[in-house]
């Protein structure tokens, strides 16, 4: 069995990642993944079963990195205000300065057949929790997380999507925001 090297599978996820953002799931074939990354598409089996594992796995990664970045900026022990504030501008950050990544998670999310072969998200995991945590200390609003979810990061998207080159357009509007989901959320 040949050995794994870490450069070839990071140059494969990239491949990946291009590919798919270029000509979407079906134009990107292990061949044309394996060029890309300047392997073999005998190498890409060594790291991957198959086309799906290898875009689930890809997925999953970048799906809990996302949740991971996020965590890491926000508190247990943050006031409503705060974590709100914190996670709203992580959100957004992450968008700016990981787009190729999110705009992959992105076109994954939006296509259930593959989604929904995915396990459970750890990251995204800890967040709901910090939500219920919140909830529990009826400092948010006792709402299902998936709203929750959809009030805090679908508007941050658009905005980002939008202003992605404007922060001086952006930061007036992330401001907005902040305000009125701290009305829609907040007790």
């Amino acid at each position: 069995m040949r050995r794994k090297d870490d450069n070839k599978q990071q140059n494969i996820k990239q491949a990946v990642i291009k590919l798919i953002l270029a000509e979407g799931f079906h134009g990107a074939s292990i061949s044309k993944i394996a060029k890309e990354a300047g392997v073999s598409p005998a190498t890409v089996y060594v790291y991957y079963d198959s086309k799906d594992s290898m875009l689930n796995d890809i997925y999953r990664e970048y799906y809990e990195e996302v949740y991971t970045y996020l965590y890491s900026r926000v508190r247990t022990d943050m006031s409503g205000e705060q974590f709100i504030e914190s996670l709203v501008r992580a959100y957004y950050t992450y968008i700016i300065e990981y787009g190729e990544e999110f705009y992959f998670v992105e076109q994954f999310s939006s296509c259930p057949a593959l989604v929904n072969g995915c396990k459970v998200i750890e990251g995204k995991s800890k967040i709901t929790l910090i939500f219920d945590d919140l909830k529990a200390r009826q400092i948010i609003k006792d709402v299902d997380n998936a709203t929750i979810t959809a009030i805090l990061f679908n508007p941050v998207k658009s905005i980002a999507v939008r202003y992605h080159n404007r922060k001086d357009a952006a930061d007036p509007m992330l401001d907005d925001l902040i305000r009125m989901i701290k009305d829609a959320l907040l007790r």
